[in-house]
């Protein structure tokens, strides 16, 4: 039980770094950069901790997010 506590308090981080910097790059308020992640795949396999999605840095994590939105496909990167 713990183990999933402890995999949601890393995923609010991400997130909320996530969600900062798609608010910032592009220029939206953080409500709106929060329901356009929601909205796109990314986030779905973000929340799935085997996925280890997780794992990729919030730049990287931004890369994929823009990636998704210009072409709505996903290149994970190998160690993803």
């Amino acid at each position: 039980m713990s183990e999933v506590r402890e995999f949601q308090a890393v995923l609010q981080v991400i997130v909320s770094r996530l969600v900062h910097m798609i608010s910032k790059e592009m220029k939206i308020s953080d409500k709106e950069a929060l329901n356009l992640l929601y909205s796109f795949k990314l986030y779905e396999k973000l929340e799935q901790e085997e996925t280890k999605v997780w794992h990729l840095s919030v730049p990287t994590l931004f890369s994929l997010f823009i990636e998704e939105q210009e072409t709505g496909n996903i290149t994970f990167p190998e160690e993803a």
